[in-house]
C-alpha cells in the first residue's frame, strides 16, 4: 500500500478530488491530511471522507519534526501539496527528496513564483492576453515553482474571458488530471 500525504491551505476541493479517487484502490491511500489553517474547509471535507487531518504551525512546517513524525506515523510514501501556501523547508525536501509534489494553476514556467497563486494566477494569465493557460504538475525544490515539470495540460484562453473563466478551466484540468498523475507516479 501506497500512502499518500495531502497538504492544503484552503477549501480542499482538490483534496477531495484526490481522495474520491483513491477511495477504492486498493494500492493507494489518502492517509492524512496536514494544514497551517485550523479553519481551513479542507478539516471538514477530510472528516467528511473519514481522513485524519491535522493543523501545525508555520513555525512547526519551518522546523519540520512534528510534520516528519506524523508523516512517518503515517508511512507516508508522497506528499502532494494541493493549494498549500507555506514554502516547503529544508528539512521536509531532505527527508522526502523527489516525493513531494504541487499543482499551479498556470503553464510554468509563466505566472509562477513567490505571491503566484490563486486567482493572482488567472488575473496574470488575462492581463497577459495568453492564449492559452492550464496545469503543471511539478516537484518540489527549494525555490517557488521551479522543480522539475511533471505534467501539463493546457486549455484555450478566449480575448473575451474572465480570469474566473478561466480559473474554472484550470479547474476542471486539475480535477481531470492530478489523481491520474500521482497514481502513475505511484505506480512506477
Amino acid at each position: 500500500m501506497k500512502n499518500i500525504a495531502i497538504l492544503a491551505s484552503g477549501s480542499g476541493s482538490n483534496a477531495e478530488n484526490i481522495a474520491r479517487y483513491f477511495a477504492d484502490n486498493k494500492n493507494i491511500n489518502v492517509s492524512v491530511i496536514l494544514s497551517n489553517n485550523p479553519r481551513a474547509g479542507v478539516h471538514a471535507r477530510a472528516n467528511t471522507l473519514g481522513i485524519p487531518s491535522f493543523t501545525f504551525t508555520r513555525e512547526e512546517f519551518v522546523e519540520a519534526t512534528p510534520i516528519l513524525k506524523k508523516l512517518a506515523e503515517y508511512h507516508i510514501d508522497l506528499i502532494v501539496l494541493a493549494g498549500f501556501m507555506n514554502k516547503i523547508s529544508e528539512p521536509l525536501l531532505k527527508a522526502f527528496p523527489g516525493k513531494i509534489i504541487n499543482i499551479h494553476p498556470a503553464l510554468l514556467p509563466k505566472h509562477g513564483g513567490k505571491g503566484m497563486y490563486g486567482m493572482h494566477v488567472h488575473e496574470a494569465v488575462v492581463a497577459a492576453k495568453e492564449k492559452e493557460s492550464g496545469i503543471t504538475i511539478h516537484y518540489i525544490n527549494e525555490n517557488y515553482d521551479e522543480g522539475a515539470t511533471i505534467f501539463q495540460a493546457t486549455c484555450p484562453v478566449e480575448p473575451t474571458d474572465t480570469p474566473e473563466e478561466v480559473a474554472n478551466k484550470v479547474h476542471a484540468l486539475e480535477y481531470l488530471h492530478f489523481p491520474k498523475v500521482i497514481e502513475k507516479l505511484l505506480t512506477l
